[in-house]
């Protein structure tokens, strides 16, 4: 029966500062260092043998997963993936999700936070935070590098990504652990829990908690539950 552990970063800079990150890279908090060592005992305590170690490219990813490997005295080499990286937030990237609730109005800042298919504005190429003056992406064919993005948009190259690369290694019985990010995450909890475009707008994904999946032969979910119960969020499956 194979295992696979979904964990959001711990808490980044700018979750913090409540801004809207996007695919800008920024590094964990103090406190999100804490969550990602946390994940890691929490995992510890399972005692499963962990086959492939998966991350975004993003440092707060990458970071969190180096302190659950770290944790975990794991030596696997992770492999990095900038298909699992946070949506694009497009001109919305850098700004304070509180003002700008204030000068949009929440319902509108809602809707460009959890809509299926509606993306904000693109972000300028000449802006410094767009991706492509990132050298974190540096090696992703600027062709693939968007401008904004929708939930839509995300959920199809994160599982396109899983479909190639992940799904089959689940097949054949490994165990996978992927760090990534609340729309990446939740991106794939769409597709395995076979949520519909208005319900996966429910899905809250938080930070520093792992998600385990079991699945059966049948890449059916058998059992899926947060690790730290006191900061479990509702799945809306079960």
């Amino acid at each position: 029966m194979p295992h696979l552990i979904l964990v959001r970063h711990g808490q980044s800079e700018w979750n913090l500062e409540k801004r809207f990150t996007g695919w800008v890279d920024v590094d964990l908090t103090g406190q999100g260092k804490l969550e990602a060592c946390k994940s890691g005992e929490y995992i510890k305590e399972l005692k499963l043998n962990i086959d492939y170690f998966y991350s975004s490219f993003q440092l707060r990813a990458v970071n969190t997963l180096k302190f659950i490997q770290d944790t975990l005295r794991s030596n696997t080499k992770p492999i990095r993936a900038w298909q699992l990286n946070e949506r694009h937030y497009g001109a919305l990237t850098g700004l304070n999700k509180n003002e700008m609730s204030e000068k949009l109005g929440e319902d509108k800042i809602h809707e460009f936070r959890r809509s299926w298919e509606i993306k904000p504005d693109p972000l300028s190429r000449n802006n410094p935070y767009h991706p492509i003056n990132i050298d974190a992406y540096k090696t992703i064919p600027k062709n693939k590098i968007p401008d904004t993005e929708s939930l839509k948009d995300t959920y199809e190259r994160v599982i396109e990504y899983y479909n190639s690369d992940i799904h089959n290694k689940l097949l054949d019985n490994k165990n996978i652990l992927i760090s990534a990010h609340g729309n990446s995450i939740r991106a794939l909890c769409k597709f395995l829990f076979k949520l519909d475009n208005k319900k996966i707008s429910l899905l809250e994904i938080p930070t520093g908690n792992p998600l385990l999946i079991n699945l059966n032969s049948k890449q059916e979910i058998i059992e899926c539950k947060y690790l730290d119960k006191d900061r479990a969020k509702n799945l809306l499956i079960f």
